[in-house]
């Protein structure tokens, strides 16, 4: 049996064709899937072939300022990487700003950064 392993976040955006190109930019993913969904919804599936990012909006006024505010209730949601510093060139490309840079033993390196909507996302890599 393949061992237990999250499939997919759901994340509730202003702009999913928005979040979904800088995903495709930053990480090198693909649209899975995108179309009309629950609520009177737009959902656009971006990721791998093993694992995405369902990218929920029913409409952008629909959602004040108050709702995007960290922790509320996601703290972050962390991607692994290979090359920390070309994603990181690409974060500051897209004019978002990347802070806490950490260097974990033996090698390890994260960074983080928000997005458009104020989603809190580190990334990571480990030797």
């Amino acid at each position: 049996m393949k061992a237990n392993f999250i499939e997919h976040v759901n994340l509730t955006v202003r702009d999913p064709q928005r979040t979904a190109a800088l995903m495709i930019d930053l990480f090198g993913w693909h649209i899975r899937w995108q179309g009309p969904s629950m609520g009177k919804g737009y959902t656009v599936h971006v990721g791998s072939d093993d694992c995405y990012l369902a990218l929920y909006t029913q409409s952008a006024a629909e959602y004040p300022p108050s709702q995007f505010l960290k922790g509320q209730p996601l703290n972050h949601v962390a991607i692994v990487v290979d090359d920390p510093g070309g994603v990181e060139a690409r974060v500051t490309a897209a004019g978002l700003t990347p802070f806490s840079h950490m260097d974990y033993d033996p090698g390890g390196k994260a960074f983080y950064f928000y997005d458009f909507d104020g989603i809190e996302f580190e990334i990571v890599s480990y030797p």
